[in-house]
């Protein structure tokens, strides 16, 4: 088949249902990433994003704007799972309304294939209401499932999705695999799996609004974390250039005009002689006028004064570190002694970050966590003038942690993930008391 007649491919990001969901610099990378990579040989793209909250129609309906990007989803109260029903909160759709999307779906072009992705494993509801409105409009079209839901939880989604293909590892391993048994459709391919710089820019030009542009610079994690499933889902490293990181985020800032970029890399400072430090100096030497965000974190251990020193004057801001607990004996990775996470706060401020600036992750709802270290860790944290951000523990398949959630859960979280829903604190026998969960937030409140 040639290029002339290239198949067509809709990818969509489904729907949330949850009890809570906030746009935190959140965005479908690895579809993203997807669709730029099909774009590259010559097959035709559409994409719809349930969870846009630029959609036209949206206009009269935009909730507040936060700094720098973020934002709050639109929200439609709907009716909570049968198995949630017990628990006494609202449960929502986040996202644009039904109406629209389908409206959305009939102004497509009918594809030859649709890609729907996937992401915490417990918003799954919101994936089968994305089918089912996909299945009104297109029928009789193959419906290709992948994400992180399909990979954490495969049986369940097997069980439980109206797709005709899902997708257990990486996209970019399978899709033109699945492109060519669907449609015939066979390019030769123009990247490397292992070189991520063949790898085209994401493509968020796709959006109607760039508010900010999220980076990946590392595949994979050095660090096996018992709460995390990075390395579960990237079994080895791989690494992008600087110069190919730093064309990037020249690129969306000179052509797009984007000014803040968010990193995703679970160890940015990863061996920072080898990357972060040279990567930081470009960006300083260019003086644009531009800023950067951790949501995922960074990794405490290497803030040296030279790191923070670059950290400042790069245009870091909002800096997010992974603490997880201020319990040095029994922590569950390797990344830090207590000796450690002074030192990088002292740097930090030394080199101009103030207390508004810093917050530490400390995760809240752990299987056995008592609540005397839970009170200490807060404490520390504010002590050393860092601001506390409480992450609640989401148990998950795969990690190191997962018997012993299994085992600490009132609910049967290996059989259903809705029961993995952080709201719920799923491994406290009781639950959560939400008195002292408040108390807990309060105590982490402003920093002296």
């Amino acid at each position: 088949m040639s290029s002339s007649n290239a198949p067509h491919i809709l990818f969509v990001n489904p729907w949330i249902h949850d009890f809570a969901a906030f746009d935190f610099w959140a965005r479908p990378m690895g579809l993203v990433q997807l669709i730029a990579i099909v774009r590259s040989h010559g097959i035709k793209v559409s994409f719809v994003d349930c969870l846009n909250r630029f959609h036209p129609k949206a206009a009269n309906l935009q909730s507040k704007q936060y700094r720098y990007g973020r934002g709050a989803y639109l929200k439609t109260e709907i009716p909570k799972p049968e198995k949630l029903s017990h628990f006494p909160r609202k449960y929502s759709r986040y996202g644009i309304h039904p109406e629209w999307f389908v409206e959305d779906l009939k102004s497509i072009k009918k594809p030859d294939i649709i890609m729907i992705t996937t992401i915490m494993t417990y918003w799954y509801p919101g994936v089968q209401e994305t089918i089912h409105c996909i299945r009104s409009v297109f029928k009789d079209i193959p419906i290709v499932l992948g994400g992180i839901y399909v990979r954490l939880c495969f049986t369940h989604a097997k069980k439980n999705m109206d797709a005709d293909i899902f997708v257990s590892n990486h996209g970019e391993i399978s899709i033109f695999e699945i492109i060519s048994q669907l449609t015939g459709f066979q390019p030769t391919l123009t990247f490397n799996m292992d070189q991520l710089d063949t790898f085209p820019y994401p493509a968020w030009d796709l959006q109607p609004v760039i508010p900010f542009i999220p980076l990946l610079t590392t595949r994979g994690c050095p660090f096996r974390c018992e709460y995390c499933a990075s390395g579960y889902l990237e079994t080895k490293i791989r690494r992008r250039s600087i110069e190919h990181v730093y064309d990037e985020i020249e690129y969306w800032y000179q052509k797009m005009g984007v000014r803040d970029f968010v990193f995703y890399d679970d160890a940015f400072l990863f061996q920072p002689d080898r990357f972060a430090l040279p990567l930081l100096e470009k960006i300083v030497r260019k003086k644009y006028p531009i800023r950067f965000h951790t949501p995922n974190a960074i990794h405490m251990r290497e803030i040296t004064e030279s790191v923070a020193q670059l950290l400042f004057a790069a245009g870091f801001i909002n800096l997010r570190m992974g603490l997880e607990t201020m319990d040095f004996n029994q922590r569950m990775d390797q990344k830090l002694t207590f000796s450690e996470f002074e030192t990088a706060i002292i740097n930090l401020k030394k080199a101009g970050f103030q207390s508004k600036d810093l917050g530490a992750y400390l995760l809240i709802g752990l299987p056995g966590q008592k609540r005397e270290l839970i009170i200490q860790s807060i404490d520390c944290v504010k002590k050393n003038g860092v601001k506390p951000i409480l992450a609640y523990y989401t148990p998950i398949p795969h990690t190191k942690l997962w018997t012993k959630a299994v085992e600490s859960s009132p609910f049967d979280i290996a059989q259903d993930p809705l029961y993995t829903n952080n709201t719920l604190f799923p491994c406290q026998p009781d639950g959560l008391d939400w008195k002292e969960l408040s108390e807990y937030q309060a105590r982490a409140g402003d920093v002296p």
